[in-house]
């Protein structure tokens, strides 16, 4: 067979398209597909265009260029001076091996300044006259975690500091993948001064060093040596010039490194610069460790200025109130609702309604309306409503007319009657049972109670795949000492898990009462933060203050270097939050919901128990705004992390950290971003109940070890029927007294497959807490026992 070969062809005839000399604007507008053109004086022509040309080239770029220059110097503004705000840099050890005190003498010994007096864990101020700055060195001893994420969440430069000889350890690497996480600024890596290594081998280290930090700091370009002057001096510029990188979830937001504490009869004196955002009395801080307090009053703190010729000023300056909060505006403690306050508004369930059991479930079928047969009775705990009644899904349609209930003709009844029968007999029959009837009603006989018992104990002890495990993570074993109904009483079914509706409001717990809500959260965000920038009464950045704060415990001044951090309006109330969050590749354990863990989002750190949740894709809601509930954080997915905590506004970043007997080497278990204070959110517990087919026929089983009595059969009887093959169906009647029930499904069903029904129920989360590092919680019953043994039901 011959093929033919087509050449492309080169040459094509392309006609211009019809140009009219007087377009219409709407065409022109078609045309330009969005485009505008740059507006510009009038166009010279002739031998002038050029020159002309290149003279708007020239112009713009030096606007360009001016509007940089005044954006940096208003940037810096702050520091200009050496008695302005210094710069505040944190000097951060990686290994055991180094000194942060030698480290900062180094950088002192480039501009000939001693630093002997410079501590290990504390503060100490270089003026660089060189630079026309001040630094304020923040050093922190190796292995204090906590005390370096609060260093560089106040500092405009952060030190790492990083051995030649001894490679950084997990506590190190968990150190900068939280850090990163958090949000650093710039960062400048050193390698302090070593005499004893082999200046032959010093650019090898240093390459090394370079990549491993570029992993973690991307932006990083060079490692510098401490050992070499120029290197010094040019880690010492680094520092002292330029404007601070900006860390985004602190836009809005004013801080305070404190260099003096005082506390006096619950009140707690802080001395620093203001730094960031305008700072306003009426605002609440925070204290890392502590909590939220209102702020009594702000004082003028200056220092005394040294003139060239020796002369101290200022000694004998008084304080003076530059703010003080006005009680109409300023925000209040109250962090939640106090349920009392709410009596009149909402009836609360009392402890014995809570505690109701099978007293509260109807057992009674009641009685058919004369002249009426009820299609299908439907059993629900007595109280429920019409709407709570709608969850209790009915029989299809489909299956009544297979059953024979709604025919329109009585030979279609019958030969839906013969056709039952004819299955009844066809019904295969195990090797283990015998002496059943193929009639026309079959006749069940029930096991003894130790045959029952021998055939479960088999079942349940199968050996199961981890495949299958992952497939269906939330199988359980039906309670065979108590009662279904009353063991899944809060759980109901459901016909479609995106689209059947669910009210938000409904059974809520306490804890409901004591939050708060938002109308339009955005919207709410939005006017916060235009009305601080419209606020009089605030003391700007860069000046030097003392702050009293009230109702101080004492424990906060025994930290002589604390941080404060202004937050906006009603950020301390309390709400539901939601967090997107991707578990830490390097995290082995095994992480399920409500496990104890440790939230790092903006200047808290939170004690929560957080329940996860499937991430919809694009972050929707679905029709009914109801997402399953995952008892695992797992490898590989995005999943929400929900919680009862303060309000945050912003895309903040958030860590979740595990604690370890070692309290200043946790572990990084998910990083994330928040997500949104959405109160309507439903999570839905899943448990799928398993059953055995024990006989098939074609469309028809027999069921068993799905439930244990018939009770327990005809209770959840409207409720569909799946396999794992992928078949629904339904159940028609109980078989017994031991919970068999016959059930009908859309398509043959294999004698290996298993039958499943699942239940929902909705799940909320524990109330947060402000952590602290002397409260240190002992391992939960859930954490010393292995996964499968610590499951939940």
């Amino acid at each position: 067979m011959t093929e033919t070969h087509h050449h492309r062809p080169s040459l094509k005839q392309q006609n211009k398209p019809f140009k009219s000399k007087h377009a219409s604007k709407g065409s022109l507008k078609d045309a330009a597909k969005g485009r505008i053109a740059r507006q510009s004086p009038k166009t010279p022509t002739g031998s002038n265009a050029a020159a002309q040309s290149r003279l708007n080239r020239r112009n713009n770029a030096k606007q360009a260029q001016l509007t940089k220059r005044n954006a940096l110097i208003s940037a810096t503004r702050i520091f200009n001076g050496v008695d302005g705000a210094p710069r505040i840099v944190a000097v951060i050890p990686l290994t055991g091996d180094v000194s942060t005190k030698s480290t900062v003498r180094s950088l002192a010994a480039s501009l000939d300044i001693p630093a002997d007096d410079c501590p290990e864990d504390g503060l100490w101020k270089l003026r660089a006259d060189r630079f026309k700055t001040s630094l304020q060195f923040r050093t922190v001893p190796y292995r204090s975690f906590y005390a370096a994420l609060d260093a560089c969440k106040v500092a405009d430069y952060v030190v790492i500091v990083l051995s030649s000889k001894v490679e950084v350890d997990a506590w190190g690497d968990t150190l900068l993948r939280t850090l990163q996480a958090q949000g650093l600024p710039d960062v400048v890596s050193v390698v302090p001064p070593d005499t004893s290594i082999d200046p032959k081998s010093r650019p090898g280290i240093l390459k090394s060093l370079l990549s491993f930090m570029q992993y973690f700091v991307p932006t990083q370009s060079r490692i510098f040596d401490l050992h070499v002057s120029s290197d010094r001096l040019n880690a010492l510029r680094s520092l002292s010039e330029g404007k601070p990188a900006d860390v985004r979830w602190k836009e809005g937001r004013s801080w305070m490194l404190a260099e003096s504490t005082q506390w006096e009869d619950g009140s707690l004196r802080l001395s620093g610069v203001v730094r960031g955002s305008p700072l306003s009395s009426n605002r609440l801080v925070h204290l890392p460790d502590f909590g939220d307090f209102q702020i009594s009053k702000i004082f003028s703190a200056p220092l005394p200025r040294t003139s060239k010729s020796g002369h101290v000023s200022g000694m004998d300056v008084e304080p003076t109130v530059l703010a003080e909060p006005d009680p109409s505006s300023a925000d209040s403690l109250v962090s939640s609702n106090d349920p009392e306050d709410l009596a009149n508004e909402q009836t609360w369930p009392t402890k014995e309604e809570m505690n109701g059991g099978v007293d509260d479930i109807q057992t009674d079928i009641p009685d058919a309306v004369a002249g009426t047969t009820p299609k299908a009775v439907r059993r629900i705990p007595k109280g429920m409503s019409e709407y709570q009644a709608a969850w209790i899904i009915d029989e299809d349609e489909e299956d009544a007319d297979e059953e024979g209930e709604n025919n329109e003709s009585v030979g279609e009844a019958e030969g839906q009657q013969e056709e039952e029968v004819e299955e009844m007999q066809d019904m295969l029959i195990d090797d283990s049972q015998t002496d059943v009837d193929k009639r026309e009603s079959v006749r069940f006989d029930d096991l003894d109670m130790e045959e029952e018992e021998a055939q479960l104990d088999k079942w349940r002890n199968r050996q199961r795949e981890e495949e299958d495990d992952l497939s269906f993570p939330d199988e359980i074993d039906t309670p065979k000492g108590v009662s279904a109904r009353t063991r899944f009483q809060r759980y109901r079914g459901m016909r479609s898990f995106r689209t059947s509706p669910w009210y938000p409001y409904e059974n809520l717990p306490r804890e409901y009462a004591r939050i708060f809500q938002f109308e339009d959260f955005k919207r709410t965000e939005r006017g916060v933060r235009r009305r601080l920038e419209e606020e009089v009464g605030t003391v700007e950045p860069g000046v030097r203050v003392t702050i009293y704060l009230k109702d101080v415990p004492q424990e906060a001044a025994s930290s002589s270097l604390a941080v404060l951090f202004s937050i906006l309006q009603h950020e301390h109330k309390k709400t539901v939050l939601n967090f997107t969050v991707q578990r830490n590749t390097e995290y082995d354990g095994s992480v399920r919901s409500k496990d104890p863990l440790i939230l790092l989002v903006g200047p808290r750190r939170l004690a929560v128990n957080p329940i996860y949740s499937q991430h919809t894709r694009g972050g929707g809601k679905s029709a009914n705004n109801v997402h399953k509930f995952e008892r695992y954080l797992r490898h590989g997915s995005t999943f929400v992390a929900t919680i009862y905590g303060p309000v945050t506004y912003g895309k903040q970043s958030c860590v979740l950290l595990r604690e370890t007997p070692d309290v200043e080497a946790p572990h990084v278990v998910a990083m994330g971003t928040f997500l949104n204070p959405d109160t309507t959110r439903i999570i839905a517990k899943r448990i799928i109940l398993t059953g055995h087919p024990f006989k098939v026929h074609k469309k028809t089983a027999t069921i068993r070890y799905m439930f244990f009595n018939s009770d327990d059969v005809l209770y959840f009887k409207p409720i569909q029927l799946h396999t794992k093959h992928g078949r629904t169906g339904h159940i028609r009647e109980s078989l017994g007294t031991h919970g068999y029930f016959k059930a009908y499904f859309d398509g043959p069903i294999n004698q290996m497959d298993t039958i499943c029904m699942s239940l929902y129920k909705r799940v909320f989360p524990k109330w947060s807490s402000t952590w602290t590092p002397q409260g240190v919680r002992k391992l939960t019953r859930s954490d010393q026992l292995p996964p499968e043994d610590a499951m939940e039901e």
